[in-house]
């Protein structure tokens, strides 16, 4: 019962900021400026400018990338990644919460296989 509390805890700080804060703040922390993480990037400063921002989403790869040249936990990122996909998809349904909760039993009991 602790460790579910415990990780429902650690899931709980995922919300407070989102993936651009989070990656600012990093980057900020580092005294990385954004052209030369944009170049180690291989992609415009004003894309990761925006990334940033949160006026345009991330891809799979490059939240790896940021979390590995940022030294960020990969697993944390990817979950603040993937919950702000879903949020953005469910933001304007009335029924967003129960459609979660089937996907989540989906997935649990095997409605929905991991790729």
């Amino acid at each position: 019962m602790l460790l579910h509390l415990t990780k429902i805890v650690k899931l709980r700080c995922f919300i407070l900021k989102t993936t651009g804060e989070i990656l600012r703040e990093s980057r900020e922390k580092k005294g990385m400026l954004l052209r030369h993480l944009s170049a180690t990037l291989e992609i415009d400063t004003a894309i990761l400018s925006k990334i940033e921002r949160g006026e345009r989403k991330a891809t799979r790869e490059q939240i790896n990338k940021l979390a590995e040249i940022l030294e960020i936990d990969k697993e944390y990122l990817m979950i603040q990644f993937l919950s702000e996909r879903i949020l953005y998809e469910l933001r304007n349904e009335d029924l967003g919460i129960k459609a979660l909760k089937v996907a989540e039993n989906a997935i649990k009991y095997g409605g929905i296989k991991n790729k």
